[in-house]
């Protein structure tokens, strides 16, 4: 096997559709657009949703009831196992674990949950945790310790 030895899957590149290009082509005079109307026109768009001046089925429709999704709370999860990597006696911080790379952001605050093993005492400060985990933490004799979000 070589670089020039590579190909595509089968069928799954295709020549691009020259349209236009006269009568032989089979797409050539009206260019596959069909005979008159809007959408035969150049430069047409049409709205996500339009129905042609019909009152659309989003409109149509009745709107009841609330949604609690804008005021979620989306909080960044790490599990037990991988604070492993820490030294005995190390305070584990959202800023060190941003740090290491081992998050990618904190978002709304930072959970931590019970998978996975912890042979060390640590002393771990996060917005939450579950409570496998805080069971786990303080029985190594290490701190569950909750900050609160500024």
């Amino acid at each position: 096997m070589a670089l020039n030895d590579l190909r595509p899957a089968r069928g799954s590149v295709s020549n691009r559709k020259r349209v236009g290009r006269g009568p032989g082509s089979g797409l050539g005079k009206t260019s596959g657009r069909g005979e008159k109307g809007q959408k035969s026109r150049s430069g047409f768009s049409q709205k996500p949703g339009f129905e042609g001046g019909q009152m659309p089925l989003h409109r149509r429709l009745p709107k009841r009831g609330f949604s609690n999704a804008r005021f979620k709370k989306e909080l960044t999860e790490i599990n037990l196992g991988r604070l492993e990597i820490f030294e005995a006696g190390t305070i584990v911080t959202p800023e060190i674990l941003l740090g290491r790379g081992l998050i990618k952001h904190v978002r709304d605050g930072l959970k931590v949950l019970g998978d996975g093993d912890l042979t060390k005492a640590l002393t771990v400060r996060a917005h939450k945790f579950s409570a496998r985990a805080s069971e786990k933490i303080t029985a190594l004799g290490g701190k569950a310790e909750v900050i609160e979000k500024a």
